[in-house]
């Protein structure tokens, strides 16, 4: 996933019901194989809104578990603040929409990705890991980590 800054703005993607996860996210999608973590952020912020980012910088890692189906789903989280191009006319994950930062939180959000959303403004990185018991439907363990200024926060 890739968060575009602009100034005071983000660059979110107003995702329909029809394609899952719906609500408002920043860009990003799966990893083909061997292209590098990095270069698949860069990749699908371009076939998602058009626009090439420079200054990509690593923000965070969230995973999420479920030990019963042997499950493991990461999220490698990066900021862009600068980037070249023009956005979409018509792309492909849903409306795009440069939003301010501070009224961003008002928006329909996935929980997931309202979580995750402030700490890409936070110096350092972070790390959000969960283990879901599907059968449960109950989290087991989380852990939340912020890493900068040589120090571990656990919030």
């Amino acid at each position: 996933m890739c968060m575009i800054q602009n100034d005071a703005n983000v660059l979110l993607v107003n995702r329909p019901d029809r394609l899952g996860f719906p609500g408002y996210l920043a860009p990003g999608g799966k990893v083909d194989f061997p292209e590098s973590i990095v270069d698949a952020a860069i990749r699908e912020v371009r076939e998602e809104t058009g626009l090439i980012v420079k200054d990509i910088i690593y923000k965070g890692l969230d995973e999420f578990c479920e030990p019963n189906e042997g499950l493991r789903y990461m999220v490698f989280n990066y900021l862009a603040t600068s980037f070249e191009g023009e956005l979409l006319e018509n792309p492909p994950e849903g409306e795009l929409l440069w939003i301010p930062i501070r009224k961003a939180m008002d928006l329909p959000m996935q929980d997931w990705f309202k979580r995750r959303f402030p700490l890409f403004f936070n110096e350092g990185t972070f790390e959000l890991s969960f283990i879901w018991d599907k059968n449960k439907d109950e989290t087991i363990k989380e852990t939340i980590k912020h890493y900068g200024m040589g120090t571990i926060r656990n919030p």
